[in-house]
């Protein structure tokens, strides 16, 4: 049986579907997780990775884990502890996610502390472990969607400047694969998309998708860190900024890894605004 934490999210729920599809028992769980969130026929039971003991019904029984890194409550995480109640359930493999900034980012409290901090405990864990370290979702891109909705319009920093965000679901089947066929233990994989994506083009991406202009307009790194400060907390606002405006070259590299565990090339941004333009429209 597999359990999947944060399955409410871009990666969980996409991982939940694809286990679901392939015919494995699993259970999927988050703080307010509901019917709603899941394929029929998959249990689900709302705990919380701040709160270890409230996953042990969870785990109980359970072979194989996705541990998701806690996203903006991760420094509240005891990884240790939630590792503990999972081995003590019967856990025996666990894949989690990471984030590409442990490596590229190591002096970043969010992206290189915390998370480093969380892989060091699941590699300590005495399980078989194998961690997934993507760079940005291309579901970032939903930060336009209500501006695309009632203006035509996307407005971001650093037009010109590309990374090679991935599909949340190429990250959601490269987590089945790892969870249920061996070969993966001890491997860290980074996950990127197949090309360098610039915000430009990525707006010209959801224009083409919706068949109807969509105007681009370049923001001030002070416009875009005001706007961001809304929903993200200053030290996150940095390295974020830093990232899309002055990108390292390990943050521009194209991985192969994708390719590697699943046998086929990443997705492109193309493809994911395809599939999702119903919410820009």
């Amino acid at each position: 049986m597999f359990v999947v934490t944060g399955a409410t999210g871009n990666v969980g729920r996409s991982l939940v579907r694809a286990l679901a599809a392939a015919g494995a028992q699993v259970t999927a769980t988050s703080r307010g997780i509901s019917d709603a969130d899941v394929p029929e026929g998959v249990e689900y039971t709302r705990a919380d990775l701040v709160e270890p003991e409230s996953l042990r019904p969870v785990f109980d029984g359970a072979d194989a884990l996705f541990l998701q890194n806690g996203g903006p409550s991760a420094h509240l995480l005891s990884p240790q502890d939630i590792l503990d109640v999972a081995k003590a359930g019967g856990v025996g493999r666990v894949v989690l996610l990471s984030s590409q900034g442990v490596a590229t980012r190591p002096g970043s409290a969010s992206r290189g502390g915390t998370a480093r901090a969380i892989e060091e405990a699941v590699q300590r864990s005495g399980m078989a472990w194998t961690i997934l370290r993507p760079g940005g979702f291309n579901s970032n891109a939903y930060a336009w969607a209500e501006s695309v909705r009632a203006r035509r319009t996307v407005a971001a920093p650093s037009a010109g400047i590309g990374l090679p965000t991935i599909d949340p679901d190429d990250i959601a089947e490269v987590a089945a694969t790892t969870l249920r066929e061996d070969g993966h233990a001890g491997q860290i994989y980074e996950l990127t998309g197949p090309a360098l994506n610039t915000p430009r083009r990525q707006t010209e991406a959801i224009a083409d998708a919706l068949g109807q202009p969509v105007r681009f307009i370049e923001q001030t790194r002070d416009e875009a860190r005001a706007q961001m400060l809304r929903f993200m907390p200053e030290p996150v606002v940095g390295t974020t900024l830093t990232i899309l405006g002055e990108p390292a070259p390990a943050e521009q590299r194209i991985s192969p890894d994708v390719e590697r565990v699943l046998g086929r090339a990443p997705r492109t941004f193309a493809d994911w605004a395809r599939r999702h333009i119903a919410a820009f429209r």
